[in-house]
């Protein structure tokens, strides 16, 4: 790719690949006020609609050919890689450019069987292998960070706080093994981890599993997410949102903790509305906090 000298390698175009949800928009709105122009780049079967206020296209998870040239024909030298991936590629779909060809036999082991943090690391390596810098989206929307404490009107209790402690050191082990970032805990011990059905589907199987009775319905729980140990922050960081909260409650949780500066906290106002509404708190840890409840 085509980068006028280090300073354009620095601040070039802003391109975000896009995921589900709505943090990759939070970036684009925030760098637009900053005035830059991001791109963006939606992955097809995550994104379904784009506003036509930002420039953009559309490729599929697996065709790094298609994404390496929109980010060379838009002058790109950035890019942040942001929201979930639901679906990874089949290997029949993988498209590579020349230069990356001899990385191939490493992208096709890493869709079949690594972590998502592994398979993260590799992207990066690739995107950066095309002279573009991937910058986190904690540098462009540091405001949708938690902060350390509550941030509703409920707090822990000391029976929440046992919850906290097992959840979150189910989460730390959960992390180190690079399958997931939330667990769930209930009367002092856990009792989901996150896998690949996500955090929604984690909470609707605590549901399913209360229905059963193989959960207590009358004791309240507990969701902690963390950012892997090993993991590199300039990629899927946790985040909760008010469907978050949502599902929490139908899971009879009492509420949610997260780790502070290494989570995003996305449409802040709506969480703390559903939460208030439905009686649950929303807690930003610190990391010392965290290994100490742990």
């Amino acid at each position: 790719m085509d980068v006028e000298g280090s300073a354009a390698a620095r601040d070039g175009r802003l391109a975000i690949i896009a995921g589900r949800g709505s943090l990759p928009f939070h970036i684009a709105d925030a760098a637009r006020a900053a005035d830059d122009d991001p791109f963006i780049i939606g992955l097809t079967g995550e994104v379904d609609e784009i506003s036509d206020q930002f420039e953009h296209a559309f490729a599929s998870v697996g065709d790094a050919a298609r994404i390496f040239k929109l980010l060379r024909d838009n002058k790109v030298a950035r890019v942040i890689l942001s929201g979930g991936v639901d679906r990874r590629p089949e290997i029949a779909d993988i498209r590579v450019p020349l230069k990356t060809i001899p990385a191939l036999p490493h992208i096709i082991s890493a869709v079949r069987g690594a972590g998502d943090d592994k398979l993260l690391r590799l992207v990066i390596s690739l995107m950066e292998s095309v002279d573009c810098r991937v910058v986190g989206a904690q540098e462009i929307v540091p405001n949708l960070l938690a902060t350390v404490g509550p941030i509703t009107s409920s707090e822990p209790t000391k029976l929440d706080w046992q919850n906290i402690a097992a959840a979150g050191a189910g989460a730390i082990a959960l992390g180190k093994l690079d399958v997931g970032q939330g667990a769930v805990a209930v009367g002092g011990r856990i009792v989901a981890l996150e896998a690949a059905e996500g955090t929604d589907g984690m909470l609707q199987r605590i549901g399913e599993l209360r229905t059963v009775g193989r959960i207590s319905s009358k004791r309240k729980g507990v969701l902690v997410k963390l950012c892997k140990p090993q993991q590199d922050v300039r990629a899927d960081l946790p985040s909760i949102g008010p469907d978050t909260i949502r599902n929490a409650h139908e899971a009879g949780l009492a509420g949610v903790a997260v780790e502070a500066g290494r989570a995003f906290i996305l449409d802040r106002s709506d969480v703390i509305f559903e939460a208030d509404r439905l009686g649950l708190f929303v807690l930003g840890m610190d990391r010392d906090q965290i290994a100490g409840n742990s």
